[in-house]
């Protein structure tokens, strides 16, 4: 199909209010339900906003690849994932990170598709892995249109599932606070993933099976794990064969400051050449690069936290290596003017730290990528914040 835009409407919206997701797509004309898809989308954290302007640039190059005849995938573009989020704001400071009526992240609690799918496929998968993707793939989509939302948030939370579910690359662009260019996805997709880091130019990378929280990348990439197991558990004989068929991963545009043409350009031309060379559009890209960074284990992260309340002041930047014990901030007191040390617990490179510098006590200020696990899995490892 030719590049369409279509607007899609969210229901249970307060009376007098009506909200929207614009939605591109850009495929060929003559092929239905092309192969291979891609879904990307932007700022489900609304006020993370490097994402917004990536993805007007993107927009533009995607047009001007269909009007040359170079797109050969489904791709679906989503410029701002979150017309709730965009619309709130407290005193002049923007709210997107939270719906303000419930308290609740836009990016946690999608739904656990697994079992409905499991329900779905039972009993009907072969040995063709092609064949029972499809079916996977199906199923899921029913399932969503079954999902009888009752509020905003998850009605979109629907529209944006929906979208996504049965794309075999999902692209989630968010900002950190003050942050490296750093990304998050599956175990079991790494490392397939390692082309898409490596071009975006990523410092970090974090795996895990389950991050916490059931955020929108995890639920589109980890039914494919989640529905296997659930299939082949007690299973005596040999299972049917079911790849996990879509690689999903949340890309952290660095820092929420970080907003200009030229930095938005080069991230809009990495995502070009990721598309190029997963076969969604036409082109030569040439041998890919090195990688900026190594991936690890999210329960890896240590999230150095504030040891008491005050004035933060880092000791090290974005990109050092630490040594574990090493002071990477001070927390002065107001009142007494006493420096209070908080250190590193692993040895690892600085990626994140949090651009307030008053700081209260408990909170995360520093972010350090390490190699060794210091929490268990499935642990809540994201938070809810």
């Amino acid at each position: 199909m030719p590049h369409t835009t279509e607007d899609i409407l969210l229901d249970h919206g307060f009376p007098g209010t009506r909200r929207g997701v614009t939605v591109h797509r850009f495929g060929p004309v003559d092929t239905a339900g092309a192969r291979p898809k891609a879904y990307i989308q932007a700022a489900l954290h609304a006020d993370e906003i490097p994402g917004l302007l990536v993805a007007q640039h993107l927009l533009a190059r995607l047009r001007a690849a269909d009007a040359e005849g170079r797109i050969r995938g489904d791709i679906v573009l989503v410029p701002y994932a979150n017309p709730i989020g965009l619309s709130q704001a407290v005193l002049g400071t923007a709210i997107g990170r939270f719906a303000l009526s419930s308290g609740v992240n836009f990016n946690r609690d999608f739904p656990d598709l697994a079992a409905p799918v499991a329900d779905r496929v039972l009993g009907r998968l072969g040995p063709d892995p092609t064949a029972n993707v499809a079916l996977v793939r199906a199923a899921a989509l029913a399932a969503i249109a079954a999902w009888e939302t009752a509020t905003e948030a998850d009605s979109l939370r629907k529209i944006l599932l929906g979208l996504a579910i049965d794309a075999d690359l999902v692209l989630d662009l968010h900002c950190d606070s003050e942050a490296l260019l750093h990304a998050y996805t599956g175990t079991e997709s790494w490392p397939d993933a390692a082309d898409v880091m490596t071009e975006l130019g990523c410092r970090a990378v974090f795996l895990a099976l389950e991050s916490g929280g059931n955020p929108f990348d995890e639920a589109c990439s980890s039914l494919w794990w989640r529905l296997r197991n659930r299939l082949t558990a007690g299973l005596s004989g040999a299972a049917p064969p079911l790849p996990a068929a879509c690689l999903a991963t949340t890309i952290e545009l660095r820092g929420r400051r970080d907003v200009d043409d030229a930095q938005a350009t080069a991230d809009a031309e990495a995502l070009m050449r990721v598309l190029t060379r997963r076969g969604l559009l036409a082109g030569e890209v040439g041998p890919l690069g090195a990688p900026a960074g190594q991936a690890t284990p999210l329960a890896g992260v240590d999230r150095v936290r504030a040891p008491v309340a005050g004035v933060v002041l880092y000791a090290v930047a974005l990109g050092d290596t630490v040594a574990v014990g090493q002071t990477v901030a001070e927390i002065v007191d107001p009142v007494t003017g006493v420096r209070h040390p908080a250190r590193a617990r692993t040895p690892g490179i600085v990626w994140a730290r949090a651009e307030q510098r008053y700081t209260a006590a408990g909170a995360i200020i520093t972010s350090i990528a390490g190699e060794k696990p210091l929490a268990e899995e499935g642990s809540g490892l994201l938070t809810a914040r």
